[in-house]
C-alpha cells in the first residue's frame, strides 16, 4: 500500500485539474506496520491502543495514587469521572449493593473506549481505534464472558440455562419459540450487536471526517474555493458533533455492559 492510499487522498488531486474526487474507502482504515518486534507487526491503531490505555491508567494513577482530603484539579476530576460511571450508571443499572464490584471494570471500560474515540479528533492520531471491528470484538467479548459465568455462577447450570433461554412454563404453547429465540438472542445477537454498535458509529464518524476534509482539500482550485469553505464547515460541524458521539458510545457501550450483568444476577430473566 502506497503513502497516498493511506492517507486516502492524492495532494495533487484537485477539481478542475482532470482526476475525480479520490472518495475515501476501506483503505482509510487500513495501515502499513510501523515496525515489527519478536514477528509481531505493530500498526498505527495498535499503537493508539496501547497508548491510550498508559494514558487512562497514567491519569488515575496519578489521581489516586496520593489522594487528599481536599482534593486537588486532578483528584477532583478523577474523583467526578470515578463517580459518574460509579453513580450514574452502575448504581442505576445494578444496584449499590450488587454493583460495587463491578464499578473499576466498568469505569476503565468507560474511559478505555471513550480515549479509543477521542483519539479521532486528536492532532496526529486522527483515527478512532474502535472503528476497527477487532477492538470492540474484544471488549465485547470480556463483557461476553462476564455475564456467561456470572449467569451460571448465580442460578447453577441449568437455573442457567432457564435465565438464558427465558425458560418460565407460564408462556404456555409459545415457549418452545421463546426459548428459541432467547437463545439465539443471547448468545449470538447480544455480543455481536454489542461490539457492532460501538464500531459502526465511529467507523461512518470517521468515514464523513475524512470524506469532507478531503472534498474541502480537493475543491481548493479556481472557482472551487467557494465550495471549499462549505465543506469546511462541514468538517467542523462534524468534528462537533462526533466528540459528542464518542462520549455517547462509550457511555452506552458501558451501560449495555451494566444491563447484561444485571440480567445475570437477576432472579427472573
Amino acid at each position: 500500500m502506497s503513502a497516498d492510499q493511506t492517507l486516502a487522498f492524492d495532494p495533487d488531486c484537485h477539481i478542475f485539474t482532470g482526476c475525480g474526487f479520490p472518495a475515501p474507502g476501506l483503505h482509510t482504515f487500513m495501515y502499513e506496520p510501523i515496525f515489527s518486534a519478536g514477528g509481531f507487526d505493530f500498526t498505527k491503531p495498535m499503537l493508539l491502543a496501547i497508548l491510550g490505555s498508559i494514558v487512562v491508567v497514567g491519569f488515575f494513577w496519578a489521581a489516586f495514587n496520593k489522594p487528599k482530603l481536599i482534593p486537588g484539579k486532578m483528584q477532583m476530576v478523577g474523583e467526578a469521572g470515578y463517580d459518574f460511571v460509579r453513580r450514574g450508571i452502575v448504581y442505576e443499572i445494578i444496584g449499590k449493593k450488587d454493583g460495587e464490584k463491578y464499578v473499576p471494570l466498568m469505569v476503565s471500560l468507560f474511559f478505555f473506549v471513550w480515549i479509543m474515540n477521542l483519539w479521532s479528533i486528536i492532532p496526529l492520531a486522527q483515527f478512532p481505534v474502535t472503528s476497527l471491528i477487532a477492538f470492540p470484538a474484544a471488549l465485547a467479548l470480556i463483557v461476553y464472558v462476564l455475564w456467561i459465568s456470572l449467569t451460571f455462577k448465580k442460578h447453577g447450570f441449568v437455573g442457567g440455562w432457564k435465565n438464558i433461554t427465558g425458560y418460565d412454563k407460564s408462556l404456555g404453547p409459545i415457549l418452545p419459540l421463546v426459548v428459541v429465540l432467547e437463545f439465539f438472542s443471547n448468545l449470538l445477537i447480544r455480543p455481536f450487536t454489542h461490539a457492532v454498535r460501538l464500531f459502526a458509529n465511529m467507523f461512518a464518524g470517521h468515514l464523513l471526517i475524512v470524506m469532507f476534509s478531503l472534498a474541502t482539500w480537493y475543491l481548493m482550485n479556481g472557482l472551487g474555493f467557494v465550495y471549499a469553505g462549505a465543506s469546511f464547515v462541514m468538517v467542523i460541524i462534524m468534528t462537533a458533533f462526533e466528540l459528542f458521539i464518542q462520549a455517547v458510545q462509550a457511555y452506552v457501550f458501558v451501560l449495555l455492559a451494566c444491563s447484561y450483568v444485571q440480567g445475570a444476577l437477576s432472579e427472573h430473566h
